[in-house]
């Protein structure tokens, strides 16, 4: 059934046509985070696998604390990256009252600070919270078949009840990869993302 799902997706993305999903609020953790948080010898357990190839929910919660708020049972993403990383949608950034710069996942440099509790400890990230901007996650058959090149901007029209056109989306090309746009929660509300939903990039 997966293999049907994906060549009729194929199928559409000749026509421009991607799926649309939204991202919410996330934690991906370093090892030595992963350690801290959760005890030595912890291990992301993979609860639900993502579209994207080989990444997952985790079983495991953290809380995300800020100067004003903070974000119980907070979801991390698996596996394990190099650098500790929160993704929050500008109306999170407010409950937390801290600020955060728009970037593509894994640029951390001089991003912003936040503190991370597990059951075991606490980090406070010196960087490492993000915006995360919207992209296309894409495969380079589908980035030929649309002339396409990664890190390329182009415009999404999410086809909902509330269309709403997202402009300098960028495409991320990898073999990775399979083919989806990525909006964050407040974007996905704008648009009034629910379910399967697709949206057109347009030139």
């Amino acid at each position: 059934m997966e293999q049907v799902v994906n060549a009729v997706l194929e199928a559409m993305l000749r026509s421009g046509l991607v799926q649309v999903e939204v991202s919410a609020r996330h934690v991906h953790l370093s090892a030595q985070d992963l350690v801290t948080l959760f005890g030595p010898g912890a291990a992301l357990t993979a609860v639900r696998p993502l579209s994207q190839p080989g990444q997952f929910l985790a079983g495991e919660r953290v809380t995300v604390i800020g100067p004003k708020g903070r974000f119980e049972r907070t979801a991390i993403l698996g596996p394990v990256r190099g650098n500790t990383q929160v993704e929050l949608a500008i109306s999170d950034l407010r409950v937390l009252g801290i600020t955060a710069p728009m970037r593509e996942s894994g640029d951390v440099q001089g991003s912003s600070s936040v503190t991370i509790e597990g059951p075991c400890g606490q980090v406070t990230l010196q960087q490492g919270v993000i915006i995360a901007r919207n992209h296309i996650h894409m495969t380079p058959d589908a980035a030929r078949t649309l002339a396409l090149a990664d890190k390329q901007k182009v415009s999404v029209k999410v086809l909902t009840d509330r269309p709403i056109t997202f402009h300098d989306v960028i495409v991320r090309v990898s073999d990775k990869f399979s083919c989806r746009v990525h909006l964050d929660t407040d974007e996905g509300n704008a648009a009034a993302v629910s379910g399967f939903t697709l949206g057109m990039i347009l030139r």
